[in-house]
């Protein structure tokens, strides 16, 4: 054992060192086609991150580009890191040059970083065909480097890259690799499968031998491309790792990396290890979404634990089964990380789902079945005609709201307004370009009120015309905006006869609610989704119908 080994002491890391979550979103995510990350994006996403709890934030390479250089500058000065230690990351020295000399280990000793992460080759062809040098000088570089950013006052982790390709093709000289970095100093020796083209049961047996013969702290580094990262990064911790290096919704190069709230969830409820701080976990389905809205990516709908539809159910025999224990057909409670139960609406919807969906936006329609039933009946009989309400609830609850008025179950006035006529009209010019221009009559609060408009588009001239017509009477709508807009043309007929749906999202700058319209032609399904989509904007503003 080297004096550098020997000299590892347990005041290089805290009290609860013995099991590191290691994120690489800033670094290794980033890499993901379609992810561009300024510097204030890093250092948002670095204070989410922190705020979950992850041991250790490595944001990227201080010296390779000028933008991470500024991150750990900006970092330092800016973030008050209450959980995460943050690691800049760099490579070993070039061959036959001293690492106190080679430019890019200076700069990870500038950027200050308390923890560095070098990659080093572990696969024989890498070292002659990449690097260009012998076996035994990689084995020089990995010690030096590590060595000298040992003597820096560093903390240092080696991510030996190709590991298990390599192992497969000179397993001896790949544990030697690991036996050089650990003896020089460094506190985890990373195994990584650069590639993603392990599985669980390969990662296991390699991970277990690499631990019995070199006595080395390992980590594991999983890429995505088999789908297993996850599970091989969990095999590799039932095999002794004890570092897990992660990206936030797995993001990163090809198809990603293993996903650091599926891993951390795995850790914590399913192997009862506790990795993240108190109370972290119910953070997690907040946090993905967060990280997701800095990227601009939209969050994975369904992405384990955090999506969406993670708890969501829509079959009647799950609802049936949910009503009687939630627990029949979960295998968590989903508050764990902060998520909840949704039941999705459709036409396999039965009484128990119809009675559970109520029963989650605060309508109790146990004692009705008469009610129930009629509400099954219709859902059904709309889905056959082409809408969706799983992915429409606040239509679905205006639905609903409207078979209780119906049924007498609630009294009051039925809607805010009421629609004479609209029209939309596309002119098209002699030019080429197109005009919009859209007209409603409607009556509100026993008004007649007739309001025209133009837009982009017919759609757009329509919502504009109606935005116009209202929000004197409604000032609340100056609150709401479209987000989102979708039409899918329906099977049944051939081209423009076919049905259209429309699927509308509408946000008041907090939350966010989707409606939907079905008719022979997209503007009439784009007016119903808009008029339910502000109805239902006015009823969640505490507005009173008028009539």
């Amino acid at each position: 054992m080297t004096d550098a080994a020997a000299s590892r002491q347990p005041g290089d890391a805290s009290p609860g060192d013995a099991f590191h979550v290691f994120d690489t979103t800033l670094r290794d995510g980033a890499q993901r086609e379609g992810i561009n990350l300024s510097v204030a994006d890093k250092l948002t996403i670095a204070r989410h991150l922190d705020d979950f709890g992850v041991g250790f934030i490595e944001g990227g390479w201080p010296g390779a580009n000028p933008r991470d250089t500024e991150f750990f500058r900006r970092a330092r000065e800016e973030i008050d890191f209450r959980h995460a230690r943050l690691v800049a990351f760099g490579a070993t020295r070039r061959a036959g040059v001293a690492a106190a000399e080679d430019p890019q280990v200076r700069a990870l000793v500038d950027s200050r970083a308390p923890v560095v992460t070098i990659v080093a080759k572990a696969h024989d062809r890498h070292v002659e065909l990449a690097l260009r040098t012998t076996l035994e000088e990689n084995l020089a570089m990995v010690r030096d480097t590590v060595e000298h950013l040992r003597e820096q006052g560093r903390r240092v982790f080696v991510d030996c890259e190709h590991f298990f390709d390599g192992y497969q093709a000179n397993p001896e000289y790949a544990k030697r690799v690991v036996r050089t970095a650990y003896e020089a100093g460094a506190d985890v020796v990373v195994l990584c499968d650069t590639n993603g083209g392990m599985l669980p049961a390969q990662i296991q047996a390699v991970v277990r031998t690499v631990h019995t013969d070199t006595g080395a702290r390992l980590g594991i580094h999983a890429q995505d491309d088999t789908g297993c990262a996850v599970a091989n990064t969990l095999a590799a911790v039932d095999a002794g790792a004890t570092h897990v290096q992660c990206t936030a919704n797995g993001y990163g190069e090809r198809v990603g990396n293993a996903n650091l709230f599926s891993v951390v969830a795995a850790l914590q409820l399913k192997y009862g290890m506790k990795v993240l701080p108190e109370g972290a976990l119910r953070e997690m389905t907040r946090i993905s979404h967060a990280i997701a809205e800095v990227v601009n990516l939209t969050p994975s709908t369904h992405q384990p634990y955090v999506g969406v539809s993670a708890f969501a159910h829509k079959a009647g025999l799950h609802a049936s089964a949910i009503k009687v224990d939630p627990d029949l057909y979960q295998h968590i409670d989903p508050e764990l990380v902060g998520n909840r139960l949704r039941m999705l609406v459709s036409d396999m919807a039965g009484r128990a789902s119809i009675e559970l969906k109520g029963q989650e936006l605060g309508i109790d329609l146990s004692g009705d079945r008469e009610l129930v039933g009629r509400i099954v009946e219709r859902v059904k009989e709309r889905e056959l005609r082409g809408y969706s309400y799983e992915a429409a609830d606040a239509s679905f609850e205006l639905l609903l709201r409207e078979e209780l008025l119906r049924g007498g179950a609630q009294e009051g006035p039925r809607s805010f307004f009421t629609t004479e006529s609209w029209r939309a009209i596309v002119e098209n010019r002699p030019d080429g370009s197109h005009a919009n221009e859209a007209t409603v009559k409607l009556w509100a609060k026993g008004e007649r009120i007739v309001s025209t408009a133009e837009g982009n588009g017919p759609v757009n001239a329509l919502d504009r015309a109606l935005r116009l017509a209202l929000e004197r009477i409604y000032p609340e709508l100056a609150q709401m905006e479209l987000v989102d807009y979708k039409v899918r043309i329906l099977a049944g007929t051939h081209g423009t006869e076919s049905t259209t749906r429309v699927l509308v999202s509408t946000g008041d700058g907090g939350d966010e609610w989707s409606t939907v319209g079905v008719a022979d032609n997209v503007i009439a399904a784009s007016w119903q989704a808009l008029v339910d989509a502000y109805t239902y904007g006015l009823l969640r503003a505490g507005v009173e119908p008028q009539g």
